[in-house]
This record gives structure tokens, C-alpha cells and sequence, in this order.
């Protein structure tokens, strides 16, 4: 399944695994590739509406992950 904003790239791998962290790193990439403010509290909501394997899979649905 393609991404909703595949042309913005987050790498996770060797970065902080804690749940926050990579909401804001997520968040980050979205506000520097002019993803709108509302598609970015959407994001954070739907991320943080379930378990750490629920936040992976959103972050995976939302962005290109390295």
C-alpha cells in the first residue's frame, strides 16, 4: 500500500524507538514538506490511538520509512 505522503522520507532505523520520539520526527517531516497543519494533528491522533505496533503501522501508511 502506497503512503498518503510518499514523497516525505523518515528514517527510523538506529533512531530513538520511543513512541514520542518518532511522532515528532514524523510530524517534523511532515511540517518541512508543507504537509497541513490539520493532516499533521490528524496523524498524531490516528498514531496515538492504539498500542506501539498501531503507531509503526500508521507512521507506515502516512510517510516513506528508510
Amino acid at each position: 500500500m502506497k503512503p498518503k505522503h510518499p514523497e516525505v522520507k523518515v528514517n527510523l532505523v538506529g533512531q530513538d524507538g520511543n513512541a514520542f520520539s518518532i511522532i515528532g520526527r514524523v510530524t517534523k517531516a511532515l511540517r518541512n514538506a508543507g504537509v497541513s497543519p490539520e493532516d499533521q494533528k490528524q496523524f498524531q491522533s490516528e498514531a496515538t490511538s492504539g498500542d506501539y505496533d498501531h503507531l509503526l503501522q500508521t507512521v507506515m501508511s502516512w510517510v516513506t520509512v528508510n
